[in-house]
């Protein structure tokens, strides 16, 4: 009887190995040198600084209003609280339009946990990132046009021809995050210049 269930435990083993999950952001690129392709989800086997926790998608315009971006932000490291927070935007085409590291602790909604009693612990901030993993992307977060009409002027840490261009562009739009520095910022794709800018900081 045992020498039937080894082949059998064999092949679902199998089986599950092939379910693993992978990050496979874009087919082609027109610019593949300056493509970033993170290694499998869930690949545990050596874990380093580049190995991929977790993943968060979302599809939105933002480079061109007829088809959506790919909005990518991977949680990299070994544990949760240490790791970085690998920010990408992928055009439709499969060009990388953005590719911003921050440490996954701006993720953490500090207000929200002023209340919580064990906002110090490790488990407490492990959980505070992966909601914050879960609203980088919220729909709030965007918005057209991506320059208001009345605001005549470029803010302070704005690229002054990104803002330009994208002020230009009634139907651009601006996301906004909190960069590395922890301080809020919107960037919006510029056509005339064919990147995604910052426009205010």
């Amino acid at each position: 009887m045992r020498q039937y269930l080894f082949p059998f435990a064999f092949v679902a083993l199998l089986a599950q190995s092939s379910c693993v999950t992978t990050d496979r952001e874009v087919g082609s690129s027109n610019n593949a040198d300056k493509l970033y392709t993170p290694k499998p989800e869930a690949s545990r086997a050596r874990m380093n600084s580049n190995t991929v926790l977790r993943t968060v998608k979302a599809q939105h315009a933002f480079s061109d209003p007829r088809a959506k971006d790919n909005f990518v932000l991977l949680l990299q490291g070994t544990r949760v609280t240490d790791a970085n927070a690998r920010f990408l935007i992928i055009s439709a085409k499969g060009d990388t339009l953005r590719n911003e590291v921050m440490p996954a602790s701006v993720l953490i909604d500090e207000r929200a946990m002023q209340d919580d009693p064990q906002a110090g612990s490790v488990r407490a901030r492990e959980i505070a990132i992966l909601q914050g993993m879960n609203k980088f992307f919220a729909e709030d977060k965007f918005d057209s046009p991506a320059i208001p009409k009345n605001v005549t002027s470029a803010p302070e840490g704005a690229d002054p021809e990104g803002w330009a261009a994208v002020r230009s562009d009634n139907r651009a739009i601006g996301f906004d995050y909190t960069d590395a520095s922890g301080r809020e910022k919107r960037i919006a794709f510029a056509k005339k210049l064919n990147k995604a800018v910052v426009i205010a900081e």
